[in-house]
């Protein structure tokens, strides 16, 4: 008898206005080339496996089968999420696993015909047979849908239905998400909007930051979340280092060339140029060296999610390399605030492309991005809200189409666009006093509007715009 663990799609997940979101949450360190597409499956394939050995049914099993619905099922080839539904059954995390190592790990199965169940039960699997792409067919709670079916011989054992749901984050139909990084999750100061953020600065002599660093001590002590946001800076800055090394092609069969290798040592030879838009020149680099990565499955910052990982790292580098007296401390600032510009995002809408388009990507990332350097700047909390508004209102109504189902075209270019946009933003926001007419609530409600109202063939789905009207080299 199959016991279906798939409750009632009233889906507590939905009420993200009352979920208590950590900065570990927006920014975790894992594998390309996606976030709700690579990273949320194979957590979600790990986690089923650590539920079958919590229920004591993995002795049992003699088999997985795999259905991805929507989205995942329509690009998730090129996302690589058959790949990636293999490591997390084989026992692997995004956090844990060696990028140079996956091709290997996955044609040992592939050839094989078999996987280690968590790393260490053998079991049965033929990809043809047991990883089904379901295009065509949506599940009603989110776009992007996974079903696991545990097997004994030809008995099913169990199943559970999970959703990425944007941002490497993946959720169990029907379980409460709101809080699920520890019992304790009173914060020191909630806030669900960015009114109640402003709100609480000015009653508490706060910067938004340290908002973000009293919240925090819910999950760890102060010096661990500040080790946490270095440790994030270091990955952001070792992707763009290796990057800036690598050249060649991009897997996945478009040919796309890797430009960034090239880009720093045209920089470099012209270091004693004394044209000031260079400076926009290496922010441009920093941005393709990150999502050139991504697209060919390096290790990269979801921030706030895969497909935008260039956003924030690039703007974190020019901040450090460009602006006079930047700090470490000014760094801290510039990612505590971002996490708490990205949290309102994943509180009051999405930064699922399946959902809002890539205006919930790049467009969320542009705008933490602007928010921070506007606070590693020195900013007050009125102009930061300012810099988060413009970095988004200028990005509402982007679409998600890349083509053949990469993360490349678009989306690596379009990460260079993002980080450039931040930065004026920010500086914009900076030369004034914090007084505008739209509100950073206003704009969120405003992209989550558009996102509900834009078609399913623009939302990461390869089904239109450029992805049907760029014949594929």
């Amino acid at each position: 008898m199959l016991e279906t663990i798939i409750p009632d799609h009233g889906a507590a997940w939905r009420q993200r206005a009352e979920a208590s979101i950590s900065i570990a949450d927006l920014f975790t360190i894992g594998i390309g080339p996606s976030s709700s597409h690579t990273v949320g499956p194979m957590r979600a394939a790990f986690r089923f496996v650590q539920f079958l050995q919590a229920a004591g049914l993995e002795p049992r099993v003699e088999n997985v089968r795999v259905e991805l619905f929507g989205s995942l099922a329509l690009t998730g080839r090129g996302h690589a999420t058959d790949v990636a539904v293999i490591l997390g059954l084989s026992g692997w995390e995004p956090e844990r696993v060696e990028p140079a190592s996956v091709a290997a790990l996955i044609e040992d199965v592939r050839r094989g015909g078999a996987l280690a169940l968590g790393g260490s039960k053998p079991i049965d699997f033929a990809e043809r047979r047991d990883l089904l792409f379901r295009t065509g067919e949506f599940l009603p709670a989110h776009p992007n849908g996974l079903r696991f079916e545990a097997h004994q011989g030809a008995r099913p054992l169990i199943a559970q239905q999970y959703y990425s749901v944007g941002g490497g984050a993946i959720v169990l139909d029907g379980e409460d998400a709101s809080c699920d990084r520890g019992s304790n999750c009173r914060l020191r100061h909630p806030f669900s909007s960015a009114a109640e953020l402003l709100a609480i600065g000015r009653e508490n002599g706060l910067r938004i930051h340290e908002i973000v660093l009293a919240n925090e001590q819910a999950w760890r002590e102060q010096s661990e979340t500040l080790e946490f946001v270095d440790r994030v800076r270091a990955a952001m800055f070792a992707c763009i280092e290796r990057g800036c090394g690598q050249g060649g092609v991009l897997p996945g069969g478009l040919k796309v060339r890797r430009r960034a290798k090239a880009l720093y040592e045209d920089l470099v030879e012209t270091a004693a140029s004394l044209d000031p838009s260079r400076i926009f020149d290496w922010v441009s680099l920093y941005a393709l060296a990150v999502n050139e990565e991504n697209a060919a499955g390096g290790r990269v910052v979801t921030a706030p999610t895969n497909g935008a990982a260039g956003v924030l790292p690039a703007v974190l580098k020019y901040y450090e390399t460009f602006c006079p007296g930047a700090s470490i401390d000014g760094s801290r600032t510039l990612l505590l605030t971002a996490a708490a510009i990205g949290a309102l995002y994943k509180k009051r809408a999405s930064v699922s492309a399946a959902e809002m388009g890539c205006q919930g990507e790049v467009g969320v990332a542009c705008s933490m991005a602007a928010a921070g350097l506007a606070a590693a700047l020195g900013g007050a909390n009125a102009q930061v809200e300012n810099a988060a508004e413009i970095g988004m209102e200028h990005n509402l109504g982007l679409t998600c189409d890349p083509i053949g189902g990469l993360v490349q075209i678009p989306c690596i270019e379009r990460n260079t666009m993002g980080a450039v946009k931040a930065i004026n933003a920010a500086r914009l926001a900076l030369h004034g006093d914090g007084a505008h007419h739209v509100s950073l609530d206003a704009v969120i409600e405003t992209m989550r509007q558009t996102g509900l109202d834009m078609q399913s063939k623009y939302k990461e789905t390869s089904l239109g715009g450029l992805a049907v009207n760029v014949v594929e080299c």
